[in-house]
């Protein structure tokens, strides 16, 4: 193994007060939500430009513009922006609430909350954001809780557990996206290593859901009208991708698909359509301008050293494949838990989850795959994350009585380390 210089410890300084500007407002404001991201992200850049005073200023304008602009950066955006609009396309169509019908109308009345948990699953899978899913699914897992005498916290925590998984594995998540091209390898390929490290989890979250809730068997109330043919968009993308169609056409054509079938039942009309998919590519633009300046500043720190620092640090203790397989899983980690997003957290480790993979010839499938796991894990479980806070707001209890029932979150960990630990699953080249 060849030798890694130092580095400059110093050039991690952005990064730090990224970090302290997160943790320290939202201490201070008791809202993890409080400091937003882009700005925080704004004030790292700016401090960023303001070291290494030997660079000249117009030296560093052009690092961190390459960074920013980087073929890979700019790919990711455009299908941020895709995602997000067959995202509230399909939506607005009525595959959401189709899709979440269509499940209540045939979930067994001894098994809701397991029900819950699988169909959680497919509309995270379907949606490719976890958020959307716990939004849609708070108040139907508040319902079950109610007719059923079922804990709140055990009913929300299953809801956020679904959403985690789609979340982590999604062709059209914003994590897979960013773990996918960080890492540069193939999204169907990151699909199938990551599917078979994290199935178990799923399997097992499903039997202790249908052990704890035996006997607790309500039938539900209420008129639960579904359409099969809404759910045609999120079976169709779901299958293209994992069949090895270039994400953009899936996107696309999700997007059509999706705009043809709300022609058809009366959902959209032209401007609509078009009024859908406008907020969809909107509700995209954030993490897409966060994406481009955390691709700048991390730009900026590489040239300063602050990446080389870190890899020596890192290096220093990695002594073998499966140990560069514990340093990605460790940084990405402290990042997710320190930022509570798992794609900044992706986004901020990948280049350089993407160097101890090259250095200790870890499988990029199996880099990419322990990048988004790790983030995760986290974020469906730490108290103040969006999903755990905004599934706790609906049913009005606290996040922290949710964390005894994230079973699916710290399984999922579990059988991410055990992967590691039998250098499971074996990859050919």
């Amino acid at each position: 193994m060849e030798k890694i210089e130092k580095g400059n410890k110093w050039a991690l300084l952005p990064f730090v007060v990224f970090v302290l500007l997160f943790i320290g407002t939202g201490i201070l404001a008791n809202d993890f939500t409080a400091m937003p991201l882009n700005v925080a992200v704004g004030v790292s850049c700016i401090l960023a430009f303001l070291m290494n005073r030997q660079e000249k200023m117009i030296k560093k304008i052009e690092i961190f513009t390459k960074g920013a602009g980087d073929a890979n950066v700019m790919l990711m955006v455009v299908i941020f922006v895709l995602a997000g609009a067959f995202s509230n396309v399909a939506k607005e169509m009525g595959a959401v609430e189709s899709t979440v019908n269509l499940g209540l109308t045939y979930l067994p009345q001894n098994f809701l909350l397991v029900g819950l948990f699988f169909i959680g699953c497919f509309i995270s899978l379907s949606m490719g954001t976890s958020m959307g899913t716990v939004v849609a699914l708070a108040p139907i897992g508040v319902g079950i809780a109610d007719a059923t005498g079922i804990s709140m916290a055990l009913a929300m925590a299953t809801v956020v557990g679904g959403a985690m998984f789609g979340d982590n594995l999604s062709v059209i998540s914003d994590t897979t996206i960013a773990a996918v091209r960080t890492q540069g390898t193939d999204m169907k390929d990151k699909f199938k290593v990551n599917f078979r490290i994290v199935l178990p989890a799923a399997i097992v979250t499903a039997i202790i859901l249908g052990f704890m809730t035996i006997g607790k068997g309500h039938a539900l109330k209420g008129n639960y009208d579904y359409s099969i043919v809404s759910v045609i968009p999120y079976v169709l993308v779901l299958i293209a991708a994992l069949i090895g169609i270039d994400v953009l056409k899936v996107l696309i054509g999700g997007i059509l698909v999706s705009g043809l079938i709300g022609f058809i039942n009366g959902k959209f009309t032209v401007i609509s359509f078009i009024k859908a998919v406008s907020n969809g590519m909107m509700g995209m633009e954030d993490i897409a301008i966060i994406a481009i300046l955390i691709s700048g500043l991390v730009a900026l720190i590489q040239h300063n050293g602050g990446i080389q620092y870190l890899l020596y640090s890192i290096s220093k203790r990695i002594r073998s494949k499966k140990g560069a397989e514990f340093g990605i899983a460790s940084l990405v980690s402290v990042t997710d838990i320190s930022t509570a997003n798992n794609t900044i957290a992706i986004l901020m480790t990948g280049p350089l989850a993407k160097k101890i993979a090259d250095e200790y010839e870890v499988d990029h499938r199996k880099s990419a795959s322990l990048l988004d796991i790790f983030a995760s894990v986290w974020q469906g479980f730490v108290p103040y994350s969006p999903q755990l806070l905004a599934a706790a707001s609906v049913a009005g209890i606290s996040t922290i009585e949710m964390m005894q029932y994230s079973f699916y979150p710290i399984l999922m960990g579990i059988c991410a380390i055990v992967a590691i630990i039998i250098g499971y699953p074996k990859l050919k080249k």
